[in-house]
């Protein structure tokens, strides 16, 4: 009799260590990171060229035509990974989407509705691509990939460095927070969000420094911080 409860309570435990199972299968969310071989692949992003290249073994691989950020809010520069994949994101990002992990903003490489604008510097600073290409890159480039964006962080040598102040985010915000720090003035964390403790930093770098006490990062204070001639 004892043995037969065992094995009734033995074979529960298994049908609900197997429905548990199904159970995560059926209602895991399908875009969950999943971090897959990446082969040997990278992406490279040409803002100026409004182009996307991907790279197997560090040999081109695929060429791709895209829209980038216009200067006001430009394509974030620097080095990231592929941190989420997601489809239907709505009718304005495409099919697909491909989070990057930049630490101050919401950028991915996404599809659109808005086919014209591809070939032109008209995104709010992530990275559009034909709705057809999107869907061939979603395929092949795993999480993890690495993404380097290509330019400077002060914007291109034609162009002056943007105006910047408290609620602005950004590459340039990055720069400003880590000259601070390394100047003494600022104790957070370099994230390139522009809060009120990198505005009290900046007003009292202003201030030792004789300039306007207004907690906007002029053309002087570049200059100041050493990254402007």
């Amino acid at each position: 009799m004892r043995r037969l409860q065992f094995l009734l309570l033995q074979s529960a435990v298994i049908l609900f260590f197997l429905l548990g199972v199904v159970l995560e299968q059926t209602y895991a969310d399908p875009a969950l990171p999943i971090v897959a071989e990446k082969g040997g692949l990278s992406i490279e992003v040409y803002p100026l060229r409004h182009k996307l290249v991907v790279l197997m073994n560090e040999q081109p691989y695929k060429t791709y035509l895209v829209a980038v950020g216009n200067p006001s809010t430009p394509t974030p520069v620097g080095e990231y990974l592929i941190s989420y994949k997601g489809k239907n994101w709505g009718t304005s990002f495409g099919p697909r989407w491909l989070g990057l992990n930049v630490p101050w903003g919401n950028y991915g490489i996404h599809g659109t509705n808005r086919p014209n604008s591809i070939g032109q510097h008209l995104s709010h600073g992530c990275i559009r691509m034909q709705n057809r290409d999107v869907e061939e890159l979603y395929d092949i480039i795993p999480i993890g990939t690495k993404v380097t964006i290509f330019g400077h962080v002060l914007g291109e040598p034609d162009q002056e460095p943007r105006r910047i102040a408290e609620g602005d985010v950004g590459a340039d915000v990055q720069l400003i927070q880590n000259r601070l720090k390394s100047a003494g003035y600022f104790d957070g964390v370099c994230d390139g969000k522009f809060r009120s403790n990198t505005t009290t930093a900046l007003k009292k770098f202003q201030r030792d420094r004789h300039l306007l006490r207004n907690g906007v990062v002029s053309e002087k204070v570049y200059e100041e911080l050493g990254l402007l001639d």
